[in-house]
């Protein structure tokens, strides 16, 4: 008697009742329709995590031509704030509409579309706290400076590959296995693809529906093409590296540069759409702007778009060859600089009130091109430079291959001497609290980084006698940074008061930093 009712205990655990069996079917069966939020079938969680990217998928017409003929867009809402990023299509009559949320909670959307079976689909998620090393966008911070949206402090120190992402997938791979162990956190990288010296190949996919070399539909987009270039995105995303996508560039045989300015607004709208949920995402109007020649009112009209529809308020820059754009206007929000005059850092610092961002200061290679062949001690130099000046510098690579897989245009691996010496570098900054210290220059070409009573920086360019005035009550820990050979020596220890150094050699960095209380 004792066993059966046992047995009947065990059954009833493997097999209960039947009211239960039905009961557990609708909490299985209601998780399921919680968890599918596309109207094509495709699964994407209710439970998104802070700055990822929530994405809604709804079928929808397929005739005449969708991307021109069908308004997409949704209403993200959450405690009386309000987002409306623009949908896109992405083929097939698969229409996507992506959001990233920023504030933890309940949200919840509904559709708004000029065809009915788009319009007012309704739904909610979760936002949840935020995975190790997602730390958010990137924003300016501090005038001068950057910081992710979780406060922590972003210290950009960039790269180029203008058309790595147009080089086929073992290529495409190789470069992202070079960058996991590369010391940069950004990367320049063009959408359209590139016809330039070095780089001549015909890329996998196209932007647009046609043939090539110039028989395109701009007003219809290739899916596959965009598709390809977010996973990318999403791939640079995984190793910690901004995305800075250069939108426009003058060195084109498909004829992208000469869409006209409708067009250009057009791919404009399509790319916000589609990319601006990504938070690793910075927007780069053009490369060398002003070879282009639009005329400078059509430049203002496509940031001044970009700044109104995009949801997130993703960065804006844009690149100069000769002249500079007026990086003073109320939608650029940080001044990207092609330059070798890194002292001049601080002047435009002044002048623009925005970070200072070297994303050229010339290659370290050795092509016939005078911007391709500094040397990695040149290039070093100058990324001290910029940086002891409160700016921030990029860094390129032109080495001759006999397959012309040079790094600034296509990737691959990193054959200089300088991402060592730049990694360095950044082992060194990074800690430091770099958006409080105060630039400055020193007689005979030397230059001070400094935070009064805290922390001082000395850029030696000529081994000249330097005087300062160090500030506060405790003594400080003297080292001397050997910038090309990588070393930090202990020098002693420096009092309060006047103090004097005369560096080893030039290209010598002296730091002085106060000791802890306590520290020996």
């Amino acid at each position: 008697m004792r066993k059966t009712r046992l047995n009947r205990v065990r059954l009833w655990r493997i097999y209960p009742p039947r009211e239960w069996r039905i009961k557990l079917l609708l909490l299985v069966f209601s998780a399921l329709l919680a968890a599918t939020t596309t109207a094509e079938g495709k699964s994407n969680s209710n439970i998104i995590e802070r700055w990822d990217i929530f994405e809604l998928a709804l079928k929808g017409p397929e005739g005449g031509n969708p991307f021109v003929d069908v308004k997409l867009s949704a209403e993200f809402k959450q405690r009386g704030r309000i987002f409306k990023p623009e949908g896109f299509y992405d083929g097939n009559g698969v229409y996507r509409i992506r959001f990233m949320p920023d504030r933890l909670g309940r949200w919840t959307y509904i559709t708004r579309s000029n065809r009915r079976e788009l319009d007012g689909k309704k739904g909610r998620f979760t936002c949840i706290k935020p995975s190790p090393g997602n730390h958010g966008p990137v924003r300016v911070h501090k005038t001068w400076h950057f910081a992710y949206a979780d406060g922590g402090p972003y210290f950009q120190v960039g790269t180029t590959c203008y058309a790595w992402i147009h080089q086929g997938s073992a290529m495409e791979e190789q470069t992202l296995a070079t960058l996991k162990d590369a010391p940069f956190n950004k990367m320049r990288m063009c959408v359209f693809p590139k016809s330039y010296s070095y780089n001549k190949n015909e890329p996998k996919f196209y932007p647009f529906e046609g043939k090539p070399l110039k028989d395109w539909d701009f007003k219809r987009f290739n899916p596959e093409f965009f598709r390809h270039f977010e996973q990318r995105v999403t791939d640079l995303q995984k190793l910690g590296i901004e995305a800075d996508i250069i939108i426009f560039h003058p060195y084109d045989r498909w004829g992208f540069k000469s869409m006209g300015h409708e067009n250009n607004k057009f791919f404009l709208r399509y790319m916000v759409a589609r990319l601006a949920a990504y938070r690793n995402i910075w927007w780069s109007f053009a490369n060398e702007y002003d070879l282009l020649r639009w005329p400078m009112e059509h430049w203002d009209e496509y940031m001044k778009l970009v700044q109104e529809i995009d949801p997130y308020n993703r960065l804006r820059g844009i690149h100069n060859c000769r002249g500079f754009y007026d990086h003073n206007k109320p939608w650029v929000t940080h001044a990207s600089i092609q330059s070798s005059d890194l002292a001049r850092g601080r002047e435009w610092r002044d002048k623009y009130k925005k970070p200072i961002v070297f994303d050229e200061c010339k290659y370290e290679g050795n092509i016939p091109k005078g911007w391709g062949k500094i040397t990695a001690w040149e290039l070093v130099h100058r990324f001290w430079l910029g940086t002891i000046g409160g700016c921030y510098v990029g860094h390129g690579e032109t080495y001759k291959h006999p397959k012309d897989l040079l790094w600034w245009s296509k990737g691959g691996v990193l054959r200089g001497q300088s991402p060592a010496r730049i990694a360095f570098l950044k082992e060194i900054m990074e800690p430091t609290p770099f958006d409080e210290m105060v630039p400055s220059e020193l007689p005979s070409g030397n230059y001070l980084l400094s935070k009064e009573k805290e922390l001082y920086f000395v850029y030696f360019t000529k081994p000249t006698e330097i005087s300062l005035k160090l500030s506060g009550s405790r003594p400080y820990k003297a080292d001397g940074i050997d910038t090309w050979n990588m070393t930090v020596n202990s020098l002693g220890s420096a009092s309060p008061g006047k103090f004097s150094f005369t560096p080893p050699k030039a290209n010598y960095v002296l730091r002085l930093s106060v000791y802890a209380p306590g520290e020996p």
